[in-house]
């Protein structure tokens, strides 16, 4: 979390750890191995509990379709949950996941595209169910963007903090954090489509005269 995945040694990791490095080899085989499995084992249940409670509101709204608030409340509800934790980690593991999603390294970036595939595949259903008339390709765009803005929210290094600073109070109800967040989300999910038919056709030298 302090130093990156690159600049963290295994013996670093060792002695704050207090055990023998032999250990870490032979129960982990490598820091790679070590590293996915300290995310494994909370991003499996986080991701099982999101399924879970999509499901849940599925099933109470019957033959109607859910709506894209109730949606992300499914998708928020147990990284907040996960973030109050602090026997599971808290802040501290998602500071930690934060840090592995700007990390270049491939092996990261594949781990978690893998564990999130089939989370993020069912509430792309869900979403595009609340979303008829936007297109598979750009609900996958606003899907990621989505993604992104909850991580720094839960994993920035100051967000929480700056939330307390605020209202205290606000910093550790999970409903109220998630009423801030939804909307400006819902209202990216819900954008009118952008033009990009005029980005295409331009030649890159104009693109660069106009981002200049």
């Amino acid at each position: 979390m302090e130093h990156g995945f690159e600049a963290t040694s295994m013996r670093q990791i060792t002695s704050e750890a207090s055990v023998n490095l032999a250990a870490i080899n032979y129960h982990f085989g490598s820091k790679e191995d070590l590293f996915e499995a300290v995310l494994r084992r909370r991003l499996d249940p986080m991701n099982q509990r999101r399924v879970a409670l999509l499901s849940r509101f599925e099933r109470e709204a019957a033959a109607h379709v859910l709506t894209p608030e109730k949606i992300l409340a499914a998708m928020f509800i147990p990284a907040l949950e996960l973030a109050r934790d602090r026997e599971r980690g808290g802040k501290n593991f998602l500071r930690l996941l934060g840090r592995a999603y700007a990390d270049p390294a491939p092996f990261i970036r594949r781990f978690l595209s893998e564990q999130y595939a089939e989370m993020i595949a069912r509430f792309k259903t869900a979403f595009g169910r609340a979303l008829p008339k936007l297109p598979k390709r750009e609900l996958s765009w606003r899907l990621h963007f989505v993604m992104g803005a909850l991580s720094y929210t839960l994993a920035g290094t100051d967000a929480l903090r700056l939330i307390a600073e605020l209202n205290p109070r606000e910093s550790t109800n999970d409903e109220l954090l998630l009423r801030r967040l939804a909307p400006f989300l819902i209202a990216g999910l819900k954008a009118p489509l952008p033009d990009l038919d005029e980005l295409d056709a331009a030649p890159p030298r104009a693109l660069n005269r106009s981002r200049s």
